[in-house]
């Protein structure tokens, strides 16, 4: 009698070394200081009188030692002269696999199909989704180890045999390259009310570059913030990123992002925009800045407007990921969303990860016609 199913058993945490351990919560605390080592070791030490983290044999002063050992943390002089520590590049590439694995790790595991495509056939990019063999599907497209698997299960070991019932193939799909501009929103209100937005924002865009540089290394990612003026970022400083004293000039974001991506050569190109408030903010021509925090201006949001509409022209779809539920700002992102046919999602923090990484696999798997 043949049975398949589930064993279950008492769930068994990973066997972690103390460095291990104390490095998971590191990366974690290192986000929210933004880069800033002392004060993420400052916190560190705090967690560690509470939860008792570290033993007699392995105390926090070995933990920094090892980190010098392993390479994440390099001597620096500060603005003070003093001598002091801070992360390395090492550590930056830590810390985007890390919200790699927190944001995208949970797409992989929800088993809701977030990653199959729309459009399979002949290429060259593997999907990770099969389907039963077909007349005509060549003999390299079948997935010999879950084929064998198939038989096994179907046949059992003892008279195994291998039937066209058992095969199974990969879909596949032709590689198309995209080029994505992130835009996130660094004004002031991104830390108002009790609320660190910034943090999940930044945590998005490591995630992001980190899936893209590895998963998909022909595709493009700029990154650019934007509060009084906007101006592009490297994926290096995204861990020390922080809001400031600004409005929000979307206007600003937007023409920088156009630019950017009226420089690639690739037929698929989009804009993602994380904000959480109004469009507050206008450079004029003489360089002065024309500013309402009060409401929507139509100055400001009549310019908004046009430049929407300018990326529609140009085939670029923008997705606003909007931070807040006031009714009014929803209204101007549904006139905006619609002056550019792209689209919305009004959103608070939880679930932002997953929204932009679905989104990112949905739209680069279709094929925009210039």
């Amino acid at each position: 009698m043949k049975r398949k199913g589930f064993v279950f058993k008492k769930y068994e945490a990973p066997n972690q070394s103390p460095f291990e351990k104390l490095f998971e919560i590191f990366k974690e605390l290192i986000t929210y200081t933004s880069g800033d080592f002392d004060e993420a070791i400052d916190w560190l030490r705090e967690l560690d009188k509470e939860y008792k983290l570290t033993t007699a044999e392995y105390t926090i002063d070995d933990f920094i030692e090892d980190l010098k050992k392993k390479g994440y943390l390099r001597e620096e002089i500060k603005p003070d002269g003093k001598n002091g520590l801070a992360i390395t590049a090492k550590t930056e590439r830590a810390i985007r696999q890390q919200a790699l694995d927190q944001i995208f790790g949970k797409i992989k595991r929800s088993g809701q199909g977030n990653h199959k495509s729309k459009s399979p056939g002949i290429g060259d990019e593997h999907t990770g989704d099969f389907r039963n063999y077909q007349f005509g599907d060549g003999l390299d497209r079948v997935s010999m180890t879950e084929s064998l698997k198939n038989a096994q299960i179907n046949n059992g070991i003892g008279d195994f045999n291998l039937t066209e019932d058992d095969l199974v193939v990969e879909d596949t799909l032709h590689k198309s390259q995209m080029s994505t501009v992130l835009m996130i929103d660094i004004s002031h209100s991104m830390i108002l009310y009790g609320e660190d937005r910034i943090t999940p924002a930044k945590k998005v865009a490591m995630a992001l570059a980190e899936l893209i540089t590895t998963r998909y290394p022909k595709d493009t990612l700029d990154i650019l913030v934007f509060g009084n003026d906007a101006w592009q970022i490297e994926i290096k400083d995204l861990p020390y990123l922080n809001v400031g004293p600004y409005h929000t000039n979307t206007v600003a974001g937007l023409q920088l992002a156009l630019d950017l991506l009226r420089r690639k050569r690739n037929t698929n190109k989009q804009i993602f925009m994380i904000t959480d408030g109004k469009p507050s903010c206008l450079k004029l021509k003489n360089g002065e800045y024309f500013k309402d925090s009060v409401g929507l201006n139509p100055n400001i949001t009549n310019k908004c407007y046009m430049m929407a509409q300018q990326a529609r022209k140009l085939h670029i779809p923008i997705t606003t990921f909007m931070i807040a539920k006031d009714s009014y700002l929803m209204q101007f992102v549904r006139e905006f969303t619609y002056a550019n046919q792209g689209k919305a999602f009004y959103t608070g923090l939880k679930g932002l990860g997953e929204m932009i990484f679905e989104d990112y696999e949905t739209n680069r798997k279709k094929r925009i016609r210039g």
